[in-house]
């Protein structure tokens, strides 16, 4: 009982770290386009080196977690990207910021790909939502924490200095993941995992690939939102709000919002099916209530002030997350744990896909018609997905 939810506090710390170290470029953007002389199309190019890396990472990874066990797999990993993140220190040049970001992708993927077989193998259906919530909760804290870290760290010498330390810290993570986990998990009984009218585990490879597809479709639209708001939000404050670069700071109220949602949501849907709730009607519901508060994106460019534009951001985010911690979930639901991760990491390819889209979008379009294009596009996309995944979900 101890282990796994220690297991699950040191994944908590991964994903702070793997988002601190994501953000970093972000947040330090307009220093970093001034020094090495980078356009916003070549920001973008290089957002996108990170997530084809991305994207081919999710397809590998899930299938060498399955292979490696995740506490190998994970060692793995973070190994990788934190000293990816750290040779980001040593970019000189638009092509060495992009292949350091390239390898940083191929890295962080993996974290996403391991984590979610591990709460499958160690934790009941029950547990799983407040699980999954937990190790998430660690990727907004570290989205929180990133700004005024990444712009402190920065200040006490060359921007520079943040990729340094930011990637050592990956590394010192090491040793207690290696020293705590050393155990097998215990054996779940099929109850305990899920396998239940509500959760179609049984099913023939057509109908489970029917469920895939909803799942990826499902990332694929919704994802593009988080990915925006983590890579532009912070620029598009400064170009259309007149924020300074340390004024950004102040959107680390919106990861805090994510919190909430990262928390609330896994503790929800558990709740609803602690109640005798279907475990896969527990997700939807939840995930219908976050697709009815998504459409506020657009009132984010169209808010009068800075503060109402954050408040709505901070709406907008909460449910995006809840409805990610949901959406996650399911697939260590419907998905046996011998295939999860490979499955995982095809659903999650979705997502990076989908980011890669919408960084094209914006990269080539805010120039000529701004952003409010982009924040009307990104307001009607959970709706849309909540339809798809529904008649994927639908018992026949």
């Amino acid at each position: 009982m101890t282990l796994r939810w220690a297991l699950v506090g040191l994944l908590f710390l991964a994903s702070v770290l793997n988002y601190v170290d994501r953000q970093t470029l972000a947040i330090l953007a307009p220093t970093i386009q001034k020094d090495l002389g980078m356009t916003d199309p070549e920001y973008a190019a290089v957002n996108n080196f990170f997530l084809v890396a991305y994207t081919i990472s999710y397809l590998v990874s899930g299938r060498l977690t399955d292979k490696l066990g995740p506490r190998k797999a994970l060692a793995l990993y973070i190994s990788f990207w934190s000293v990816a993140n750290m040779l980001t220190g040593l970019a000189r040049s638009l092509a060495s910021l992009s292949a350091f970001r390239f390898l940083l992708g191929l890295g962080e993927a993996g974290n996403w790909t391991t984590a979610p077989k591990l709460v499958s193998e160690w934790f009941t259906a029950k547990e799983r939502g407040l699980a999954v919530g937990i190790y998430t909760l660690g990727a907004t804290i570290g989205a929180t924490i990133a700004p005024p870290l990444i712009l402190w760290l920065a200040s006490t010498g060359h921007w520079q200095n943040a990729f340094f330390a930011t990637g050592a810290a990956g590394l010192l993570w090491l040793i207690p993941w290696l020293l705590v986990y050393r155990n097998a998990p215990p054996p779940l009984a099929p109850a305990e995992r899920g396998d239940n009218p509500g959760t179609p585990r049984s099913e023939g490879g057509g109908a489970r690939g029917k469920v895939i597809l909803g799942l990826l479709l499902a990332r694929l639209l919704t994802d593009p939102l988080w990915y925006f708001i983590q890579s532009w939000l912070a620029k598009y404050l400064v170009a259309e709000r007149g924020l300074t670069q340390q004024q950004v700071s102040i959107t680390w109220v919106v990861f805090l919002a994510a919190d909430f949602g990262a928390i609330g949501g896994g503790w929800l849907s558990g709740v609803l099916i602690k109640r005798g709730m279907p475990v896969v009607v527990g997700r939807l519901r939840v995930m219908l209530l976050c697709a009815c508060l998504t459409p506020l994106t657009a009132l984010i460019v169209l808010a009068p002030t800075v503060n109402a534009a954050l408040a709505f951001a901070m709406v907008v985010t909460l449910a995006h997350m809840a409805w990610m911690i949901n959406g996650s979930t399911l697939v260590t639901d419907l998905i046996p744990k011998d295939r999860l991760a490979t499955v995982f990491g095809l659903v999650a390819a979705g997502s990076t896909l989908g980011g890669l889209l919408m960084n094209s979008l914006v990269g080539n379009t805010v120039g000529a018609f701004g952003y409010r294009p982009t924040f009307f596009a990104l307001s009607g996309l959970h709706l849309c997905a909540f339809i798809i995944l529904s008649i994927a979900l639908k018992k026949k």
